[in-house]
C-alpha cells in the first residue's frame, strides 16, 4: 500500500467552505496518486481559529477554544472524504476540550468504513506546559485497521523510546510534528527513526511548513514528509523509504509492504525488538574513578 505524509501550510480561511475545499484537494491529490493512508500535522488544525477573526486567532487561550469548537464539524468532514476516496487519514492534530481539567493536544483517526477513534499526545513541550498550559490526555492506543496495526506517537512523544515500546505490535507508527526550527524537526525525525529502528516497523512523519503572522501557537512551520522504517532486510539501507523537500508544502508518498514488517522480526539481520528486554538485566551502571 502507499503511505501519503503531509507538509502542510497554514492558511487563513475566511470561511468553513474555504477549509472544505482546502481538505477536499488535499485528500483528493493523496488518493489520486494512490494513498490509503494519509498523515496530517501537528496542530494543523489551528488554522480554524481564523473563522473567529484575527483577535481569536493571535490570542493564545481563544485560539484553544476556537477550535476545539469546530473540531466535531471537522470530523464530520474528514469522515465524509475518508469514505468518498476509500482512505484512512490521520486528522491534523487540535487543542480539545474533552472532560479533562485542560485543553489535550489530540488527533482524531478515520476509517472509510465510517469508525472514528482518537489520540491524545502524551508529553508536552514547554511551550505547551507554559503558556498554553496544554495537558496530556487518555492513553496510548493501537488501532486495527484493514491496512494493518497502526499507532500514533504526536510530535514530542516520537522522541520517548518506552512510549514507542508500548507501540511494539504497531506494524505503522504515524508521527503527526509541528515545529518552528530545523533542529526542532531533526529531533522529531531522528525520534521516528529511531522508534522504526528499535521497533521494527514503519514509521511515518508529517510537518507543518510555512509561516502564519496570525498565530502566536503556531507561527512558523519547518520540516517535510517522511516514511521510514528499519535499516535491515527488505528496507532502504538508509532507512528512508522517502522524504519531501524541506519547507516545500505537498505530499510525500512511499509504497510499503506490511507483510515485510513480520519478515524482518522474524529474520532481520538484527532482532531490536525480540532483544528489548536484554537490556533490562545490563542498566545498572557503576563509577570508575580515572583521574588522580
Amino acid at each position: 500500500m502507499k503511505i501519503a505524509t503531509a507538509a502542510y501550510p497554514l492558511d487563513w480561511l475566511d470561511s468553513w467552505a474555504q477549509y472544505e475545499d482546502k481538505l477536499a484537494k488535499w485528500v483528493g491529490d493523496a488518493a489520486k496518486q494512490g494513498a490509503y493512508l494519509l498523515v496530517f500535522p501537528e496542530y494543523g488544525a489551528m488554522e480554524l481559529a481564523t473563522l473567529d477573526g484575527a483577535d481569536a486567532a493571535l490570542d493564545l487561550e481563544r485560539s484553544l477554544h476556537a477550535v476545539s469548537d469546530r473540531m466535531e464539524d471537522a470530523a464530520a468532514l474528514h469522515l465524509k472524504l475518508a469514505a468518498e476516496h476509500g482512505v484512512h487519514i490521520l486528522g491534523a492534530s487540535a487543542p480539545v476540550n474533552a472532560g479533562f481539567e485542560r485543553p489535550v493536544n489530540r488527533a482524531e483517526f478515520y476509517a472509510p468504513t465510517g469508525e472514528r477513534d482518537h489520540q491524545d499526545k502524551q508529553i508536552m513541550t514547554m511551550f505547551e506546559r507554559d503558556p498554553w498550559n496544554v495537558t496530556g490526555g487518555g492513553p496510548l492506543k493501537i488501532f486495527d485497521t484493514a491496512l494493518g496495526k497502526i499507532g500514533v506517537l504526536i510530535c514530542y512523544d516520537s522522541e520517548f523510546p518506552l512510549l514507542g515500546r508500548a507501540l511494539e505490535e504497531a506494524d505503522i507508527i504515524l508521527v503527526p510534528s509541528c515545529t518552528e526550527a530545523l533542529a526542532g524537526y531533526w529531533r522529531v525525525r531522528i525520534g521516528a527513526m529511531s522508534r522504526a529502528l528499535e521497533n521494527q516497523c514503519i514509521t511515518a512523519m508529517a510537518s507543518i511548513v510555512g509561516q502564519a503572522d496570525w498565530s502566536e501557537s503556531v507561527d512558523v512551520g519547518c520540516g517535510m514528509g517522511g516514511i521510514f522504517g528499519p535499516p535491515d532486510t527488505g528496507f532502504p539501507p538508509t532507512g528512508v523509504f522517502a522524504e519531501g523537500t524541506l519547507d516545500q508544502p505537498g505530499w510525500t508518498l512511499a509504497e510499503v509492504d506490511i507483510a515485510q514488517v513480520a519478515e524482518v522480526r522474524r529474520n532481520g539481520v538484527v532482532r531490536n525488538r525480540s532483544h528489548w528486554d536484554e537490556q533490562n538485566s545490563r542498566t545498572k551502571t557503576c563509577t570508575i574513578r580515572l583521574m588522580p
